[in-house]
């Protein structure tokens, strides 16, 4: 199956669906980053609005590196750190059987992932040896206090335990406010593919999405049609032949 043939397959909005969902909207004209004015159709009491023909132009584009990574096994790190995204972020994520950051990004996850390796390793072994009752024998005190590093552990690196190399891309709900994770992947080659506002620095995305960050209907939107093109993209995995 063609790149082609899998965008043509992948549900993407029409404008009515975006404009309802609110994609257009930007931020105030004095928040804004001149960079982003490419975008940018007109301004409404004072707030940008994003030109909605361009915004569907650069989701097909963020689609097709998306059906780019993931056929021949690269996985895409979704990040939405904010109240709000959160939930979002994490949702599409699991949709797609993608890992997802949804807490505070930490420094190191992608230009130190050796030694993060170790992290989510030392948590994978804990957590089974929890499971297998290898702690039965401990006092309800020190079970208590697994329990405890297990939950803290969870918080931080629950929605990506499972990865075992570097993510060939991030989606990013919001540029702005996860700029750090931009920045790291970039560092090391990693593509980033983000929801950029009207405030954001488009040089910090390989691919980005002009719209709303705000909005929580305008990021489900944006996320699940991502989730969907990675789901579409898995079936373009070249069957292994019989030797």
């Amino acid at each position: 199956m063609t790149n082609s043939n899998i965008l043509a397959k992948t549900s993407i909005p029409f404008s009515d669906d975006m404009i309802r969902a609110g994609v257009q909207f930007g931020h105030k004209v004095a928040k804004k980053n001149p960079k982003m004015d490419r975008y940018v159709d007109s301004v409404r009491n004072d707030i940008q609005i994003f030109n909605i023909e361009k915004t569907e132009g650069k989701l097909k584009e963020a689609i097709t590196a998306v059906q780019q990574i993931v056929p021949s096994g690269g996985l895409v790190l979704f990040v939405g750190t904010q109240i709000g995204r959160q939930q979002i972020g994490r949702e599409a994520a699991i949709s797609c059987g993608m890992p997802y950051v949804d807490t505070r990004w930490l420094g190191g996850t992608l230009t130190n992932f050796k030694t993060m390796l170790k992290r989510l390793e030392k948590f994978a072994d804990l957590d089974k040896k929890m499971a297998d009752g290898d702690y039965a024998h401990y006092t309800k005190k020190e079970q208590g206090n697994i329990k405890e590093e297990l939950r803290k552990l969870n918080i931080k690196f629950g929605g990506f335990k499972a990865i075992r190399k570097v993510p060939s891309a991030i989606f990013l709900l919001s540029l702005k406010d996860d700029i750090l994770a931009a920045r790291e992947a970039k560092r090391i080659g990693v593509k980033v593919i983000a929801v950029a506002d009207t405030d954001s620095e488009p040089s910090m995305a390989d691919y980005l999405i002009p719209a709303n960050d705000d909005a929580l209907s305008s990021l489900t939107l944006i996320a699940s049609t991502i989730a969907s093109a990675i789901n579409k993209a898995k079936e373009q995995k070249e069957p292994v032949e019989n030797k």
